[in-house]
């Protein structure tokens, strides 16, 4: 196992802080993986941070949620760094001398997926004639890199998924033709045929993408942060590996799914959440012995140094809603893999550095999984400051857990706090040891004092932001996953303030691990 995995087992105490990078500030119209990553990276290495929690990394469809990708191997080009292509010589400087003007505090991702995408062709368009020196060896190392063996069984998928779905305008492929739509042979290798030219360019992207990647994940083992990756348990219904293997989900025999993803009743919506995602066939999926889930982990792992496995439940249980139903209350609960699905994975990995996001609407089953799996699960104070017996509460939770203030999906610590009524403020404040000021301190602070190996905070929380500023909320249509970090606002005030509590409650390292020619923070 990786030497970052191992520092952040279980038995060591460490601080994390939840960003996804495109998030994080820049003159791109979304964050990327370019020097402000790297920035930022430094930023928790002064702060004593050493997990950086990301969210899926997958190129994003309708609703731009990183929860429906429309690939679970491919990466998402929004992420790509315009200033690295022309660092490595990929893209000329006059290419980004005159850039849209993006908003900074929000992502447009139409304009900024627009931007992205001009970049890159004009940098394919270079690699692809061999214009220059740089251009030519680009253009050998992306070729070989998507041929290597384990990669190849998802590029030719996946780039022949992209150039179809581009030839038919971004429709789904449950709207392409027939032939398509079910892989028909001959269908298949006319298109592969027709369509070489846009296929080699997605494969370029995705070695630009894999390639900036490994430097930022190189950056943070140098700095000795790990990141914390998010698997989401189901892919999106519209995408390559759906395509591909629609023979391990719940479709019938015309080729439309028929039932879909959701969860019942729950904190977030008193009508469920209605995913659409498709339900696996966990029979085959065994019957095969897990492999297309262990390759998908496999890859993941390469990316990440750890992964947070999305919607645990699903795995003892899921909610199965009928095709076409308008609301998740018309589903039920149909049986997961269980332990069978853990103990392939770990003969395969030989371990599970897996984090269960095991909340929702948990049963026996559950949390016997839980337990049998080994797997660390979540606590989210949010859930638990007005409960007292909640798992969630911060005195009740244990060493083997991940301690939060709030997800991705909740409202920042200092905006849910200003939704309750004055009698649950009171419980708050006094779950917290606080009085009706400096409560979002006093969360982050209960977090860091827990006895949870782990802790993490959103940066919004961090900041004391208001609703305003959360990265989604379930089942609002739109405005989702858009929040950007204003620059200076993650402050060496700030990171000197963090580091004293993370070295109070013995999560910091005893100093930030020097590094050759390294920069002092800005």
């Amino acid at each position: 196992m990786p030497s970052s995995r191992r520092a952040h087992a279980p038995n060591a105490r460490r601080a994390g802080i939840l960003l996804h990078p495109t998030s994080l500030p820049g003159r791109h119209g979304v964050g990327d993986m370019g020097e402000e990553a790297i920035r930022f990276l430094d930023g928790l290495a002064s702060a004593g941070i050493s997990i950086w929690q990301v969210l899926p990394l997958g190129p994003t469809g309708l609703g731009n949620s990183p929860y429906s990708a429309v690939s679970i191997f491919a990466g998402n080009p929004l992420l790509i760094s315009p200033e690295r292509l022309v660092a490595d010589g990929l893209l000329a400087p006059a290419s980004l001398e005159v850039i849209p003007g993006f908003p900074e505090d929000r992502v447009d991702f139409a304009t900024a997926r627009a931007w992205k995408e001009t970049l890159l062709r004009h940098a394919w368009d270079g690699v692809r004639r061999g214009a220059t020196a740089a251009a030519r060896a680009a253009r050998e190392e992306a070729s070989a890199w998507a041929q290597e063996p384990a990669r190849a069984a998802w590029m030719d998928d996946w780039t022949l998924y992209a150039a179809l779905r581009e030839r038919h305008g971004g429709a789904s492929w449950l709207a392409w033709d027939p032939p398509l739509a079910q892989r028909e042979p001959g269908a298949l290798e006319a298109a592969s045929r027709a369509l070489a030219p846009a296929r080699a360019y997605h494969a370029f992207v995705q070695w630009v993408f894999a390639r900036q990647w490994a430097a930022v994940h190189r950056a943070a083992r140098e700095r000795g942060i790990a990141i914390l990756g998010d698997l989401p348990i189901y892919p999106a219904m519209d995408s390559a590996e759906v395509w591909v293997r629609h023979d391990l989900f719940h479709f019938g025999e015309d080729g439309l799914p028929t039932s879909v993803a959701g969860v019942p009743p729950d904190y977030f919506s008193a009508t469920g959440q209605l995913w659409g995602n498709p339900l696996y066939r966990w029979d085959r999926c065994k019957a095969e012995g897990f492999a297309w889930w262990i390759s998908r982990v496999k890859a993941a792992l390469e990316a990440c140094d750890l992964l947070r496995l999305d919607h645990f439940r699903g795995f003892a249980s899921a909610w199965a809603v009928p095709a076409g139903a308008k609301t998740a209350i018309e589903g039920r609960w149909i049986p997961g893999p269980g332990m069978s699905f853990f103990r392939a994975l770990r003969a395969s990995l030989g371990g599970l550095p897996l984090i269960a996001e095991d909340l929702g609407d948990i049963d026996h089953g559950v949390e016997t999984l839980l337990r049998d799996s080994g797997l660390p699960g979540m606590r989210v104070l949010q859930f638990g400051l007005l409960d007292p017996k909640s798992p969630h509460h911060p005195r009740r939770h244990i060493a083997h857990c991940v301690a939060y203030t709030g997800t991705h999906d909740n409202d920042t610590m200092r905006g849910w706090y200003r939704t309750l009524r004055p009698k649950e403020r009171k419980a708050v404040c006094a779950a917290l040891g606080v009085g009706g000021r400096g409560v979002v301190n006093a969360a982050i602070r209960a977090v860091m004092e827990s006895p949870a190996y782990l802790s993490i905070v959103p940066m919004q929380d961090l900041l004391n932001l208001g609703s305003q500023d959360r990265m989604n909320t379930p089942a609002k249509p739109n405005g989702n996953w858009a929040w950007r970090l204003p620059a200076g606002a993650w402050s060496p005030r700030r990171r000197r303030g963090l580091r004293k509590l993370l070295e109070a409650t013995r999560r910091a390292p005893a100093a930030p691990p020097a590094r050759r020619g390294a920069r002092a923070p800005s």
